[in-house]
This record gives structure tokens, C-alpha cells and sequence, in this order.
């Protein structure tokens, strides 16, 4: 497998020109500063409820080693340490990393992010008990060879947490047309509605990767109160899976 042969060129552009407003609440990352309260409650009790952890005792994740593929500037990477975790962070576009860093210093975290791939990761033979997958896969170029990775990269009985977007016509509006033209939260052009990719078009390139799909919760934005919620049943535009690796 070539350790890059998912990555797509243009979608690593667009994210590089925007790396140094990771950190910013009000910047171009503003939806995923909202949505990280809902993402991280589904991680952690999966997480806890996968490796029989308390989420109530201090860093209940100790000895956990997590991979956050895609880590962006850490906003997933830097809670997770703080939960006791062994935490790698990983990133193609080299301008994250930098970013990435500087923050984790600053907060006082030791996480180990790397200018890398999925592919090259798993090809060096890295194994992690959880893999993060969050806002990725609709970003590759190449999403039954990306996941396939990301298999590989799962200890036995290893945990998978994956969300992206639906695609459908509710889609197009809310995440492309509401949040791109409307409400401006992203740069226009940062989605492109046909790499979105259904809850059962996902289901099935992890079973064929070799996971077995466990769980999906959908995200729902509540544009009355603003709020981000999770949904047993509404997995219309943002949505969140979990797949674990036969032991």
C-alpha cells in the first residue's frame, strides 16, 4: 500500500491556508468549536463503555493509546490527554502540526503529533486501541483504501469513531449552502457534496475493511438555541459511527 495514495492534494490546500485559525472560536473552525462539546461526549462513553473505564475517576483513559487521524490542531488530541490517554495526532497537512504543538505546550500536554498518513502509519506497523476518524473520510480521495488503513491501525478489539456527513438533498443545504454561503462558518469550496458519504455507504466500506460497525448517533443543530445535540435518530447531515476490530 502507498502511504499516500488516499490523500487528496486539494483538500490538503485548503486546510493548510487555514491552519492558523485552529484555536480561534470565532475563526473558520467556529462549527467545530460548537460541535466538539456533543463529539467528545460520544467519544468518551464510547471509549468508557468499549475498555470498562470510569469517566467519574481521574484520567480514567491511562494506558489507552489513541490515534487522532486527521487531528487538525488538536481539538480532540488535547482532551484526550488530559483523560490519561496516550495520544498520537496525525495530520497530512504539515501547517497543523506547528499549530498543533505550540497549543499542546502551552496547555501544558505531552501529545505526539506527526506530519503523516494513515497509510504510512500502518505501514511502520502502529497499532492504537482507539482510532479517531472525525471529519476525515469525506476529505480523502480514495475512502475504502483510507479506512482500510485505519483497520490496520486498530489493536484486536480495537475501537473506531468515525463521523462525516450524509449526502442528500438536507445536506447540501445545511452543510455546503447554510454554512459555506449563509451563515459563512467555512470558506466556500471546503465540502464537496459528492465525496459525502451515507450511514450505510459507511457501514459498508468498514465491514469490508474488515471492522464491524457498532453503533451511529447522528449531530443535529438546533438553530433556535444554537445548540448541538445527539440523536438516536437523525442522521440527516452530521452523523458519528463506532466499529470495533474482532479481537
Amino acid at each position: 500500500m502507498s502511504a499516500t495514495n488516499t490523500v487528496d492534494p486539494e483538500e490538503i490546500a485548503k486546510f493548510e491556508a487555514m491552519a492558523a485559525e485552529w484555536w480561534d472560536l470565532n475563526g473558520k473552525f467556529k462549527p467545530l468549536h460548537m460541535m466538539n462539546p456533543v463529539r467528545l461526549d460520544y467519544i468518551t462513553s464510547q471509549i468508557a463503555a468499549e475498555f470498562g473505564r470510569d469517566l467519574a475517576k481521574p484520567k480514567p483513559f491511562t494506558d489507552i493509546r489513541i490515534l487522532d487521524i486527521g487531528c487538525g490542531g488538536g481539538l480532540l488530541c488535547e482532551p484526550m490527554a488530559r483523560l490519561g490517554a496516550t495520544v498520537v495526532g496525525a495530520d497530512a497537512a504539515e501547517r497543523n502540526i506547528p499549530v498543533a504543538k505550540v497549543h499542546a505546550a502551552q496547555s501544558g500536554l505531552d501529545i505526539d503529533y506527526r506530519h503523516t498518513t494513515a497509510e504510512a502509519l500502518a505501514e511502520a506497523g502502529e497499532q492504537f486501541d482507539v482510532v479517531l476518524n472525525m471529519e476525515v473520510v469525506e476529505h480523502v480521495a480514495d475512502p475504502q483504501g483510507y479506512l482500510n488503513a485505519c483497520q490496520q491501525l486498530m489493536k484486536p478489539g480495537g475501537l473506531h469513531l468515525c463521523s462525516t456527513i450524509n449526502r442528500n438533498p438536507k445536506s447540501f443545504a445545511m452543510a455546503i449552502v447554510g454554512a459555506e454561503y449563509v451563515m459563512r462558518w467555512l470558506p466556500k469550496g471546503t465540502h464537496e457534496w459528492k465525496k459525502f458519504i451515507t450511514p450505510d455507504e459507511l457501514f459498508s466500506l468498514m465491514e469490508k475493511a474488515g471492522m464491524t460497525p457498532v453503533d451511529r448517533k447522528g449531530y443535529v443543530f438546533n438553530f433556535a438555541q444554537f445548540t448541538w445535540s445527539i440523536s438516536d435518530r437523525d442522521l440527516s447531515v452530521n452523523y458519528v459511527t463506532a466499529a470495533t476490530k474482532p479481537a
